[in-house]
């Protein structure tokens, strides 16, 4: 049996486990669950933009935070189904990237960074401000959830959403272009390629998901305010995820936001007031000694298809 064939038996095995683990496993290991397929949504959104052309963004949770605050409102206000809001969580986000995205990825550097993180410093400051609609400080709170197995079906779906799509990226010449930026953009405007254009698609792709994950997460929590779901340390997380499984990959995102979510979890119970010095060196080690991450150094030792 050929290693890819191989790879492909323990790939189905594992979804097929996945798809009836609600069934066998108890409340805590499917809301565990539901957590990790946020993380590797968002940390595989990141990948589209980041990953993919090298421009970092600091402020992705504002599209986390606009959905999460579209689905929750929808809900409360308009009576929608929560499936229907959350997939709605996407069209503000998605136009929020298209009029950030347009002047901001005009800028180079570290400049792109620092213009996304005011943007999210702006969105919440803003949501904050119309305290008669989005309730301000106070937040927004949602009616009780009687079932989070729903909830995991739909988060799964958008984790793998988010794989797939890498997927078929890295292997068209949308993706191809979009590495090329990545390497020299200077050099690929020489060649011909709009950069401009291909990086706002890339932009408002990698920010259409963070949007759904935000308003299914408002159900799931049962209740939004802005410093739930605003914080940078959410973009961070996904930062870290995405650069500890390997940016610029398919499964990276996946595999650094399965290890890390179970790591942290375990350093926590056992560890409870060292846990996050301990998750810090973690990181600090994997970035000086394995700067493409987990599967950038398996692709390189073990001469693994990109595609991956």
């Amino acid at each position: 049996m050929s290693p890819m064939v191989g790879a492909l038996s323990l790939l189905l095995v594992i979804l097929a486990g996945l798809a009836v683990l609600p069934f066998f496993g108890s409340g805590y290991v499917v809301s565990f669950s539901i957590q990790v397929f946020m993380w590797m949504a968002l940390a595989g959104s990141w990948n589209l933009i980041s990953g993919f052309t090298g421009y970092v963004s600091f402020g992705h949770v504002a599209f986390f935070g606009v959905g999460a605050y579209t689905g929750a409102l929808l809900i409360t206000k308009a009576g929608w189904h929560w499936l229907l809001a959350g997939l709605a969580g996407s069209l503000p986000a998605a136009a929020l990237a298209l009029v950030i995205g347009y002047p901001c990825l005009r800028l180079k550097g570290p400049y792109f960074a620092i213009a996304m993180l005011g943007l999210n410093e702006v969105v919440r400051a803003l949501v904050s401000y119309f305290e008669g609609f989005t309730g301000g400080g106070s937040g927004v709170s949602l009616p009780p959830i009687l079932s989070i197995v729903p909830v995991y079906y739909a988060m799964g779906a958008v984790a793998m959403a988010v794989t797939l799509l890498t997927y078929r990226i890295i292997t068209c010449q949308f993706g191809l272009r979009l590495l090329s930026i990545r390497e020299d953009e200077m050099a690929a405007e020489v060649m011909g390629i709009n950069t401009a254009r291909l990086k706002l698609y890339a932009f408002l792709l990698s920010a259409v998901f963070p949007g759904i994950v935000g308003g299914f997460y408002a159900w799931y929590a049962s209740h939004v305010e802005p410093l739930s779901v605003f914080p940078l340390l959410t973009t961070i997380t996904m930062i870290i995820m995405c650069l500890f499984g390997g940016k610029g990959t398919v499964f990276g995102p996946v595999l650094g936001a399965g290890l890390l979510s179970v790591f942290q979890e375990l350093v926590w119970a056992r560890f409870l007031f060292v846990h996050q010095a301990i998750f810090g060196a973690l990181i600090v080690g994997v970035v000086l000694l394995m700067p493409r991450g987990i599967l950038g150094v398996l692709q390189e030792r073990y001469r693994l298809p990109r595609t991956i």
